[in-house]
């Protein structure tokens, strides 16, 4: 064979299919519609993938809406000290069973800290203020990516009592590492 030859002999659809090769393609072509089931199954039957809510918001509506629940449900405040080494209150906000709870996420912090109970459900609205940033609920798992302009809202059950860690997993620039809070639950 040269490598000079008209332009219909070089193209791969007029060589005939060897066998192997239509082996493999069947194989492959069977495993990815495997794949793309499991998928589905997954997300329907078998609860793996978190099922969320998500619509537009202003940072303004957001905020309006985040403060009237901690005005209405904070319990008492934390101190932590903010980047500058000054100390800060944050408050903390138990919210009664089946009610709405607002979490902002902002450069480099989640506000409020949250107090939930036992066996009970809430839906959680989250957002972010400023850039992309990430909601790691750990030892949960739960992981979502939170935009700005986009209100994500998730229904929680917690069915243990604890402090949960609350990470930024999005890198959202030079004092990411310190983007952390909780989730108490009683």
């Amino acid at each position: 064979m040269s490598a000079i030859l008209p332009p219909a002999e070089r193209l791969w659809w007029n060589h005939p299919l060897d066998r192997v090769e239509g082996t493999w393609i069947v194989i492959a072509l069977v495993w990815c519609l495997t794949m793309f089931a499991m998928m589905v199954g997954w997300h329907i039957w078998g609860k793996q993938n978190l099922s969320t809510e998500t619509y537009r918001t202003t940072p303004e509506l957001f905020t309006k809406k985040a403060q009237a629940v901690v005005d209405k449900y904070t319990v008492r405040t934390e101190t932590y000290k903010n980047m500058s080494g000054q100390e800060e209150k944050i408050p903390v906000v138990a919210p009664p069973a089946g009610s709405d709870v607002y979490l902002v996420a902002r450069l480099w912090n989640f506000w409020p800290i949250i107090e939930l109970e036992k066996d009970k459900t809430y839906r959680l609205h989250i957002t972010s203020m400023d850039y992309n940033h990430g909601f790691s609920l750990q030892p949960a798992n739960i992981n979502i990516q939170i935009v700005p302009g986009y209100e994500h809202v998730v229904k929680v059950t917690p069915n243990q009592a604890g402090t949960y860690s609350v990470v930024c997993n999005e890198y959202c620039g030079i004092n990411h590492h310190t983007m952390v809070s909780r989730i108490y639950v009683k």
